[in-house]
Parts: structure tokens; sequence; C-alpha cells
């Protein structure tokens, strides 16, 4: 088949200069255009009776009672004010004005403007020349390393609040995960097989556990089926650990499954207090599998590091980890901050760093931190309590505030126990904005900040939670225009009901005075053109 974006130029070139054509014309002839409109009016005075008409219409403005007045602006008031509310909404929930949007969208490729989605992937390069901006991995929804169990964890909390900590969006990505995961091969399902597929894809927690229920009727070696009853169905990490000794035994040669069982069995006994255990399994685990890095068990690990205050050893992981050609995330970069703050934040006095300047530890402390800020500017706020935290979900993304919440949430504790670890942080985290003034366009050390953050974290983040954004956003022009002229028309409402007169001797002094150019022009232009060539004129 032949590419038919090349058949036929000669349209593709005419469209274009018709394009740039209009875009001209609205750049430099409008004021041309507006003078025409002008002279056209004066010329078309008599033979239209605009005098008469514009009389007839003055007489019929001063017979209107001030009541009169008082609905129009009082209706303009409630019109801007429902705009102002919907245009609130709209930017709270998808972060831009409805406004703009669509004026961005519908009118801007009419005046000339360039398309967003040809400038979406340049950035000008030192010499100026635009060049493709590299494929950013932070925008790829990855698994939580430290996910909660459904039944243990997340359902306690509903049952407590009455608030739902996941999402639809992101719970149907584990349900994905699960179907590729431990069904990954379709041409050899067996009847259990089948049976589970349908339970990972079922919206509602009973029905899910009905069907493991189901498949383990069929087969009672069916390890994906206890493995769903210790997510969902068990209330207690004890019995999800029991559920997933009974899966290991019966897993078989499955890689899949053992990886996801033994990581979990670690992850029950690190939340049972049994960490030196919880840290030799994922050891094992990390040596049996060593191809299956993706999955960043090395997190946990450096997590249940941290609980036993092994520093020496979190410094030999983030050794391993935390290199140029891994991709990193906020466990890597806070750890390895927290880890430099940790050697001098005990004594770390912000007076004295003044007086004195930084020591090369207290820069290294001081670099790291604002290194991992870089990466991540969400995750200070929850380590410094400025905003509240929440259960993490289930799915993450990279530098954006469902990541922040997930490390914070695990980390905070670490965080408190290095003493003065906090105080340092809090000295030195808003110093990273002054090194990347301009995060979207250029970046220090990592690539610039995504994008695409804020729509993916309000679909991985519930509702009652208020997304961190950065950069922050100033209110939409068309936001602080409708709460103006709402405000406006509501105070000119308001005055005309209380002193109709005294406001209809403002508003005719006001349009008075708003015309008066225009009658300065007419005079003027009589004055200099003759009576007669303006009469053989309109006989024309």
């Amino acid at each position: 088949m032949e590419d038919t974006t090349g058949s036929n130029p000669q349209s593709l070139g005419f469209t274009e200069k018709l394009k740039s054509w209009l875009s001209w014309s609205w750049t430099y002839v409008c004021f041309v255009w507006f003078g025409m409109v002008l002279i056209m009016v004066y010329v078309l005075w008599s033979p239209l009776k605009l005098q008469e008409t514009l009389t007839s219409a003055s007489v019929f403005l001063n017979t209107l009672t001030p009541k009169f007045y008082v609905a129009l602006t009082g209706t303009s008031s409630l019109i801007s004010g429902l705009i102002l509310i919907f245009e609130w909404w709209y930017f709270r929930k998808y972060g831009t004005s409805f406004i703009e949007q669509v004026s961005v969208s519908h009118l801007r490729p009419l005046l000339g403007g360039v398309e967003s989605s040809s400038t979406t992937g340049l950035f000008s390069s030192v010499n100026g020349e635009a060049e493709p901006r590299p494929s950013v991995s932070e925008c790829k929804v990855w698994r939580n390393p430290l996910n909660l169990f459904r039944g243990a964890e997340y359902n306690r909390y509903t049952w407590v609040t009455g608030k739902e900590p996941l999402t639809y969006y992101d719970m149907n990505l584990s349900a994905q995960d699960h179907q590729t995961f431990f069904t990954g091969d379709t041409q050899q399902l067996r009847p259990e097989d089948a049976v589970m597929q349908k339970a990972w894809r079922e919206r509602n927690p009973q029905a899910r556990i009905r069907a493991a229920y189901q498949a383990i009727e069929i087969n009672h070696e069916c390890a994906a089926a206890y493995v769903l009853l210790a997510e969902e169905e068990a209330t207690t990490i004890t019995e999800a650990e029991r559920l997933f000794k009974k899966a290991l035994t019966i897993a078989g040669k499955d890689m899949n499954l053992l990886v996801y069982i033994k990581r979990r069995l670690a992850m029950c006994a690190r939340k049972l207090g049994r960490i030196k255990e919880a840290v030799k399994m994922m050891r094992d685990l990390m040596k049996e599998f060593p191809l299956l890095g993706m999955l960043n068990i090395h997190e946990n690990l450096l997590e249940a590091l941290l609980e036993l205050q092994a520093y020496a050893d979190v410094q030999a992981v983030l050794a391993k980890y935390d290199d140029i050609s891994l991709p990193k995330s906020a466990t890597i970069c806070y750890t390895s901050a927290l880890l430099k703050a940790r050697a001098v934040s005990d004594k770390f006095s912000p007076e004295a760093a003044s007086r004195r300047g930084l020591s090369t530890a207290e820069m290294n402390a001081v670099e790291a931190i604002h290194r991992a800020v870089e990466f991540n500017p969400h995750v200070p706020k929850y380590l410094l309590e400025m905003k509240s935290l929440i259960l993490p979900p289930e799915h993450i993304l990279k530098r954006g505030d469902s990541e922040a919440v997930a490390y914070a949430f695990f980390h905070l504790q670490h965080w408190k126990r290095a003493e003065g670890a906090l105080n340092l942080l809090h000295c030195t985290w808003e110093g990273t904005f002054r090194i990347i003034p301009y995060p979207l366009e250029k970046g220090h050390l990592f690539y610039p900040y995504p994008g695409c953050t804020e729509t993916a974290d309000r679909e991985l983040l519930p509702s009652f939670h208020e997304v961190s954004v950065y950069p922050k956003k100033e209110l939409p022009f068309f936001i602080l225009f409708t709460a103006g002229l709402c405000s406006f028309t509501a105070m000119l409402a308001m005055l005309t009901h209380q002193f109709p007169e005294l406001m209809g001797v403002f508003a005719k002094a006001f349009f008075s005075t708003l015309f008066a150019p225009l009658g300065f022009f007419a005079d003027k232009m009589e004055s200099f053109m003759p009576s007669s060539f303006w009469h053989q004129l309109t006989q024309i």
C-alpha cells in the first residue's frame, strides 16, 4: 500500500500556506479591520438611520426601572458564579482550566499556533537546536514492592474509617498483574487455572474468594487459589502466612508462584517482628533468582535492614543497586541521603554552619538530599509531617506522589530514629529548587521532571487524598477572571438595589465617558472631509 501522506504534496502545501496567512492576518491586520469597521459604520450612519436607532434605544433604556438593572446584574453574577464553580471543580479534578483547554485544543490551530503534540517530545539543547527528549521511564506505573495485604490491612482500614483506600484503577492493574503472573501460558490452561483467571478479573472481593474456593474444589493443589485467599480473605498476617506456606508446599516448579509466595512470606515475617528471618529469606530469594531485579526485592531488603539498624549492610546493598545504569527509586535516593545525613545530623546546627561553612561530610549529606529531592520532590512534606499520610497504593509512579506516599509510609520511622536527620532535611530540602528553576524543561542530575505524574497519581490515589503537584500550579486566568466578574456584578446588583438614583447617574456618566472618544473621532472626520464627499459616497 502506498503512503497516502505524500500522494498530494500540493494540497498539503496550500493548507500550510492558508494557515500561515490566517496567522499573519490575525496578528497584523486586525487593527486595519477594526478601522474599516469604524469607517463603514460612519458611512452607513445616515442610510441605515443609526442615529434614530440609538435615540430610540436611549429612550427605551431611560424608561427602564432600577429593578431591571438589579435583575440584570444579579443574573450576570449568578451565571459567572456558576462558571467559577465549574472551573474550580474542573481545575481541582484535572489540574487545568476547561476554558483554556478548549481554547488551546480548538482555537489555537485555527490561529496558526503549534499543536501541543508536536512539541511534547522536544526540548532545546545547549546550542538552541531542538532535539528529541529521551524516553522517560518514570512515567511507567510500577508494582509497589512493599504493597500491603488486602484482607489483613486494607480491609481493616475500610472497616474502621468506611473509606476505600484503593482505587478501581489500581485494583484493575493488580488483577492484570496476577493474570499474567500466575496464568501466563493461556495455551495449556487447566480447569482450575481458567477459574482463577476469571477470579482475578472479578471486581467484587467476595466473588473472587468464592472463585478461589471453586478452584480448590476442582484441584486441591491449586496454589494460586491459596495465594488469593491469603491476600484477600485472611484478616490477620498470621493467617495469611499460614495460607502462603500451604501454597508454597504445592507450588511445584512454577517460578512465578515461587518468587511471589517466598517474597510475601518474607514480608509476613517482617510484619510479625521476625526481621532477621525476613532478611535471610530475602537474601536467599535474590541469590536463587538473580535475574528478577525488576521486581525490586532489594527495596524490601533495604527497609528490613534499616529496621535492624544494620547500616553497613544497607550501604553494601546501595553500592550494588545505586548504579547509574539502573533505574532509580525514592527508596534508593532517600536511603542514600539518610545514611549520609545520619553521619553528621546529630551535631548539625544551621547557625553554626552559616558561621563556619559546611564541612565535607555535611556538604555530601546536603548534596545527597538535593539529589533525592530532585528525583522525588513530594517526599519531604510527608517525612516532615507537613502532609498527612494515607495507606500506600498497590502501584506507584516513580517520581510521583504515589511513590512518595509509599516511601514515607514505611521509612518515616527510620528517619525519626536517626537523631537530627529530619532537622537537616528541613533546613536543606528547599534549596534543591534553586538548582532546577525550570524542572519541566531541564533537570540537574536526572531527566526533566515528567509532566504525566499528576494525572496518573490522581488515578492511583483515593479521592479523599489531596494529590501533591510539582511544580506548583498557579490558578488559571479564567478562574481569577470569573471570580472577579462574579464579585463585581454582585456588588453592582447590591449597590443598584440600595442606591438606584445614584447608580443611574453613575451609569450615565460612565457610558458618556466611554463613548466620548467615538464622538470625538466622528467630529474630526466631519471637519476633515467635505460633506459633499460623504453624500456622493453614500449615493454610490
